[in-house]
């Protein structure tokens, strides 16, 4: 509720003023009154009142005086005056101290009303507007990382221009960055981007970019000075600088040559940025470093150089940290996949001839390394089209594929989440060396052999254990990719499924025998732990082994 103070010299106007009306319906309270102005302003101290009503003509302080004392000290007061004179110099005095309203005496109560009425209009307003503010102040505060992060956003996104202007937005942001000083932008990508998200629930993903933000914040602070802030996702972007102390350029022992020293805190900074990640969430980063710039304007051009000198991942690799000195430059020698190339690796193909395909995708993948410009993403078409030129060969040749269409597009969506040329030409060189298998057991009618000659290798290796699926691949001198497909195909099993039930067979016929130990069978028959080997065997007999040896032994005496 309003708290309202009522002065006049009149005790019979205060009474009347008091009791003859209501003020609660108004949403005031009568909080107390005075005699003259003097008392008055000691009571507006006491009650703090939002109104105060006051006669214009008293003893010892007048209301006008009154009012301005109040409208110095607490000018969020209204003051309504009430009078007894119907004065025009009285009332010209009253709107000088900014009084809302005047009444007249003898009060009209239905005037008072309106007047009343108006104010607590007033107050209600300026009360919402109050809380209007507040609001906005709060969520002004909640949301300044994010205009912080904005701005800075906007400093490597465009030219800056009106340095007056940007001070002022830096000021205003809390953001310390001299406007002209030695700037690096630096670059932090997260290398295999695609696997790292794509394993993450949304929580854990943002949870993951705030831990990272952290830490490069925070060995930003140790090193360097600036700010580390998220661009886009699985990219952080650092905006770094150097004290005007610390950017030294100093003379060598002999005094003929300037050394910049500068530098070394930033390529410190990266260097530990690259080896916390690794070591505290488990993710590899690629660091690019824009050259340095004299001040805020040349921001984007670092930028640019940061994210180009990151993009190079492509063909140098991986966890690295990469500056645009390290760049080789543009070879305007681009080299372009022909029609020629094309027919070259079909013939390989149909000849099965993995050894000459593997030289061949080493002088491929050699000369498109050299694409700088757009380099990654011509080398995925070109491995795009050898994988369709690959798949149109197995149908012209009626080889089944074997793999169902949701298996091509995951393989397609593996292709296009690679970042290096390496895990392309591997993911091409893999896919090409199934198919040249494949074709030559087409021809060969081997597969039933080759399954015949997994059986032999298990029946003859099965209480090694030590024995994979890659090994028994070795043995028959095929890869154990196509080992795998192949045994699956012919048999409805995996190789691992057959010898799993191999070795339960031969487990099964051993408890047979009850002078053999229970572990001595887990042994003999490849396992080197008895408790994973009784779990195991009950997950496929649906026994125990004692169990099952118990049963064995009381049929037979029944």
């Amino acid at each position: 509720m309003y708290k309202l103070l009522v002065v006049d010299d009149e005790s019979t106007v205060r009474y009347g003023l008091r009791n003859y009306m209501n003020w609660e319906k108004y949403g005031i309270e009568f909080s107390g009154e005075a005699d003259d102005g003097d008392t008055a302003l000691e009571a507006v101290e006491r009650f703090m009142p939002d109104i105060v009503l006051t006669d214009v003509r008293m003893p010892t302080m007048d209301g006008i005086t009154l009012s301005k004392e109040i409208r110095r000290r607490y000018p969020w007061i209204k003051i309504v005056f009430v009078s007894g004179h119907d004065d025009s110099e009285y009332m010209k005095s009253a709107m000088k101290v900014s009084a809302v309203d005047y009444i007249l005496k003898p009060v009209n109560l239905q005037e008072l009303c309106a007047v009343i009425e108006r104010v607590v209009a007033d107050l209600n307003a300026e009360q919402t507007e109050r809380k209007m503010t507040r609001d906005m102040q709060v969520k002004l505060k909640e949301s300044m990382p994010l205009l912080r992060e904005k701005f800075l956003m906007s400093l490597i996104g465009d030219n800056v221009s009106q340095p007056g202007r940007i001070r002022e937005r830096m000021d205003f942001l809390d953001l310390q960055l001299p406007l002209e000083a030695s700037f690096w932008v630096m670059v932090v990508s997260m290398d295999n981007l695609a696997d790292i998200r794509g394993t993450r629930s949304e929580r854990d993903w943002q949870l993951l970019c705030y831990a990272v933000q952290n830490i490069c914040q925070e060995l930003a602070d140790r090193h360097l000075n600036g700010y580390m802030f998220e661009y886009r996702g699985g990219e952080f972007v650092g905006i770094l600088y150097a004290d005007a102390g610390e950017a030294s350029v100093e003379e060598n022992r002999h005094g003929s040559e300037a050394i910049d020293h500068s530098e070394e805190p930033l390529f410190l900074l990266a260097s530990d940025i690259r080896d916390h990640l690794k070591s505290l969430l488990k993710i590899g980063v690629t660091i690019g470093i824009g050259e340095r710039v004299p001040d805020l304007t040349g921001l984007t051009q670092s930028y640019a150089q940061a994210t180009e000198a990151v993009a190079r991942k492509w063909y140098l690799g991986k966890n690295r940290i990469i500056t645009m000195d390290s760049l080789e430059p543009n070879d305007e020698n681009y080299y372009k996949f022909d029609y020629a190339k094309s027919s070259e690796l079909v013939s390989i193909l149909k000849g099965a001839d993995t050894t000459q395909l593997q030289t061949t995708l080493d002088e491929l993948f050699a000369k498109l390394s050299l694409n700088r410009r757009d380099g990654l993403k011509y080398c995925r078409n070109v491995t795009m089209q050898m994988m369709l030129l690959a798949k149109q060969l197995l149908l012209e040749l009626n080889v089944q594929a074997n793999e169902p269409e949701e298996e091509e597009t995951l393989y397609v969506e593996r292709l296009f989440n690679m970042e290096t040329v390496d895990e392309l030409r591997h993911f091409l060189e893999t896919t090409l060396v199934n198919v040249c298998h494949k074709i030559s057991e087409k021809r060969s009618g081997r597969a039933n052999n080759l399954v015949g000659r997994v059986q032999a290798i298990i029946e003859r290796r099965y209480s090694d254990n030590t024995l994979t699926v890659s090994e028994i691949g070795k043995e028959v001198y095929l890869t154990d990719t196509y080992v795998s497909l192949l045994f699956k195909q012919e048999t409805g099993q995996t190789v691992n499924e057959y010898l799993t039930h191999y070795r339960i067979e031969r487990a099964k016929e051993m408890l047979k025998d009850p002078s053999q130990k229970l572990y001595d069978i887990c042994f003999a028959v490849g396992y080197a732990d008895p408790s994973y080997f009784s779990k195991l065997f009950k997950k496929i007999t649906g026994f125990t082994p004692s169990f099952y040896r118990d049963i064995q032994h009381s049929g037979k005496r029944q």
